[in-house]
């Protein structure tokens, strides 16, 4: 998918707001830092519900935190339209099991496509078996996320489900700069790792590299 799926998206908005309608949108939320500029960017124009689904997360207590996160940050925000939080199950076995086999690729890998998936896929099922106007993520704000991939994965779930899709780049903008600026306005927990094991591990062996450079630099 070559086009902007930005311009995409303000198209969906204009003609929803040519048509006097406040659609509906169900948004799968993977923390409350990426939440808060999506939702200063489209709670105007969506009557949204989070979708708090995020089972590739290493552990109930990091999960947990997030979580909570997420419902202060809505609990605190002067929204146009109701904001609502549904939280997901927390089933880690799903994670493991739809990325079986690619448990040994980096991040940014097609580990990370199959988890994207897997998150937007019950999105789309969710969405469909509530009739809500619209399905989507907040994942394309990251700057560490391949938009182009989320979004094909949306059109391909949006034929599936008949439900239609949020086109989305939320970095565009400066969507993730927003995010931090919002993130230390509200005080929100900013995590340093996506949220799997394989990407905790990523860090915590990028950060022991980091450190060990510093290190060897003083002694020269």
């Amino acid at each position: 998918m070559n086009e902007n799926c930005q311009l995409k998206m303000e198209k969906i908005i204009l003609e929803n707001q040519k048509k006097g309608k406040i659609p509906t949108l169900l948004l799968q939320a993977c923390c409350a830092p990426c939440s808060s500029a999506v939702l200063e960017r489209i709670s105007d124009f969506f009557e949204v519900t989070i979708l708090y689904y995020n089972p590739n997360i290493s552990d109930s207590k990091e999960y947990e935190k997030r979580m909570r996160e997420v419902e202060k940050f809505v609990s605190q925000i002067h929204a146009k339209n109701r904001i609502r939080v549904f939280p997901g199950r927390y089933e880690p076995k799903e994670f493991f099991t739809a990325i079986s086999g690619y448990e040994h690729l980096g991040e940014g890998s097609e580990r990370c496509f199959l988890c994207y998936r897997l998150r937007l896929e019950e999105t789309a099922r969710m969405a469909k078996k509530e009739s809500f106007d619209y399905f989507g993520t907040t994942l394309s704000i990251s700057p560490y996320k391949n938009s182009h991939v989320l979004n094909e994965i949306g059109r391909e779930l949006e034929t599936k489900y008949k439900v239609s899709y949020l086109y989305a780049d939320f970095k565009k903008k400066n969507g993730y700069q927003r995010s931090i600026e919002l993130s230390k306005k509200y005080g929100l927990y900013r995590q340093d790792y996506c949220g799997c094991v394989y990407s905790k591990k990523e860090r915590e062996e990028f950060l022991k590299k980091r450190i060990l450079l510093n290190e060897q630099e003083e002694v020269m």
